[in-house]
């Protein structure tokens, strides 16, 4: 179940540190929401609160509020692992475990839930996951070999294979292709496109023609100088951001006239 986010007057800290202030959007389900912005203005924060993967690091905590179809992900008696379950994350460099085979890694979300499986439920998640991240003709005849046996773009595939095999509403991508070829980097953004069918995307991207390709709306940040906090500057449907945007800071980033 794809799910609407909400986040309202949304600040981030890292303890004393304001990395993000006063974010407002509605993230909607069963879309692409794509941020934009230069380096250092808060995109990976942001996305690192949708499912609470911020709060790793000491000291890190939000004010305001923010919630999935209404429920808060915040409140005090919600258990930060169970919103990990519902909002799966794709990382920058794909991170395969290494140890583990291609099916090991597409089972370990399901299985640090303890979730017990017969063998036959384990090889039909594992095809049904690897079929879903467009990579199971690929590895079908060799699933007992390491993840880390795979190409980049393949591993990367795989790590989203892992993220969908534990049926979360929402995926998260951070800059999933930028350690990536073109080609690969063609295959995720095509594989993007089919997950919002079923979840709710949103993906950090520092690349413009991506964001416009397969966004259906994107989020413009900004940072006013090294030390002040992020900012959302615009918010809209990502056709406009890109030919006709309100303000003239998206206009310049996204025409190339800075960042």
């Amino acid at each position: 179940m794809s799910k609407r986010i909400e986040l309202k007057s949304l600040n981030v800290y890292y303890s004393k540190f304001l990395a993000v202030e006063d974010v407002n959007m509605v993230i909607e389900p069963k879309a692409i929401t794509a941020f934009i912005g230069p380096s250092g203005c808060g995109k990976s924060t942001l996305i690192r609160t949708l499912n609470r993967m911020h709060e790793v690091i000491p000291g890190a905590y939000v004010e305001g509020s923010l919630t999935m179809d209404g429920e808060d992900i915040y409140a005090a008696e919600v258990d930060p692992v169970k919103v990990r379950r519902q909002v799966g994350m794709v990382f920058q460099r794909p991170n395969p475990f290494p140890t583990m085979s291609i099916k090991e890694n597409v089972l370990s979300g399901y299985k640090l839930n303890n979730n017990r499986m017969s063998k036959s439920d384990a090889d039909e998640l594992t095809e049904k996951a690897l079929v879903g991240a467009n990579l199971w003709n690929e590895v079908k005849d060799r699933l007992d070999r390491p993840g880390s046996s795979l190409s980049g773009g393949q591993q990367q595939r795989l790590c989203i294979a892992r993220a969908i095999a534990v049926e979360p509403d929402v995926i998260l991508m951070d800059e999933p292709t930028s350690a990536l070829d073109p080609i690969s980097t063609a295959a995720i953004e095509d594989l993007a496109v089919e997950l919002k069918e079923k979840f709710t995307v949103v993906i950090v991207t520092h690349n413009m023609q991506q964001a416009s390709r397969i966004s259906d709306m994107t989020a413009f940040f900004n940072i006013a100088g090294t030390g002040m906090p992020g900012k959302l500057i615009e918010y809209d449907r990502t056709e406009k951001i890109f030919s006709n945007p309100t303000q003239k800071q998206t206009e310049d980033y996204v025409s190339g006239r800075f960042g």
